[in-house]
């Protein structure tokens, strides 16, 4: 349940910003509900996400999966309802490969005998994304974990350009995350239209595997 209201006195700026977000997406946003508390903050991040949306250098499946990664490593559950969505029906992204992120174990917690079995022919993520992956967890922990190698091995492959947009796709999903999850907001349903929701597969795991982050 969110822990603030997302209802608003019904101000010219609140239903055409509402309107806009039906329009796109069929429901106004509870993350921009939220914000809409604070004009200001509202404006910015609207901004902020049409910015974000104009990025062209990465390809729609390698920023897909470092935001669902990014989403799952946090424990954001309306991000990860929300970015299956878009990733499945707006970008064209492979079901399996968008389930795999969120089921899949985190090389940075799981036994080694479980990352080998995952590295081994049992993921559908080429090596390019398990690295796209494990770089965007590394940097959603507690504190950055992100090692040169990491870094440069990306560089390698991505040049640049792409690297550079990869670590800000990854560092707005951890704003967009942290922001929902500080203020209890879940999933509105977005996922239900996929075949195997993912966010379902998120509470089923439950918070354990996550507690160690906060501490």
């Amino acid at each position: 349940m969110a822990r603030i209201a997302l209802e608003h006195r019904r101000t010219a700026f609140v239903r055409l910003t509402e309107f806009a977000q039906r329009r796109l997406y069929g429901r106004a946003l509870d993350p921009v509900r939220a914000m809409l508390h604070n004009r200001r903050v509202a404006r910015w991040y609207i901004r902020a996400e049409l910015g974000v949306t104009r990025f062209r250098a990465l390809d729609h499946t390698l920023a897909d999966l470092a935001v669902l990664a990014t989403a799952e490593r946090i424990g954001c559950s309306w991000c990860v309802d929300f970015g299956q969505w878009e990733g499945e029906r707006r970008h064209r992204v492979d079901p399996d490969k968008l389930r795999h992120v969120v089921v899949c174990p985190d090389p940075g917690s799981a036994r080694p005998e479980e990352v080998a079995a995952h590295d081994a022919g049992h993921c559908p993520l080429s090596e390019l994304e398990r690295a796209v992956v494990r770089y965007a967890r590394a940097m959603s922990g507690a504190t950055c974990a992100v090692t040169d190698d990491q870094v440069d091995w990306l560089r390698a492959r991505l040049g640049e350009e792409r690297l550079v947009e990869l670590t800000m796709q990854v560092a707005v999903e951890n704003l967009r995350a942290r922001f929902n999850s500080a203020l209890g907001l879940v999933g509105q349903g977005f996922s239900d239209t996929c075949e195997v929701p993912l966010v379902r597969a998120l509470a089923g795991r439950g918070a354990a595997d996550r507690v160690g982050d906060a501490r």
